[in-house]
């Protein structure tokens, strides 16, 4: 599944998922990095 996350303030990521962080961050994967951040939250 392809999430979105923040890196900082401006720099965003997406990518799929690959865990669930215990702060509340997520991991995802883009090629072989791996990075951690903030979820984009979903609009309704």
């Amino acid at each position: 599944m392809l999430r979105t996350i923040t890196l900082g303030s401006c720099v965003s990521v997406q990518g799929t998922f690959v865990r669930s962080l215990p702060d509340g961050r997520i991991a995802v994967k883009v090629g072989q990095q791996v990075y951690e951040g903030r979820p984009v939250k979903v609009a309704a």
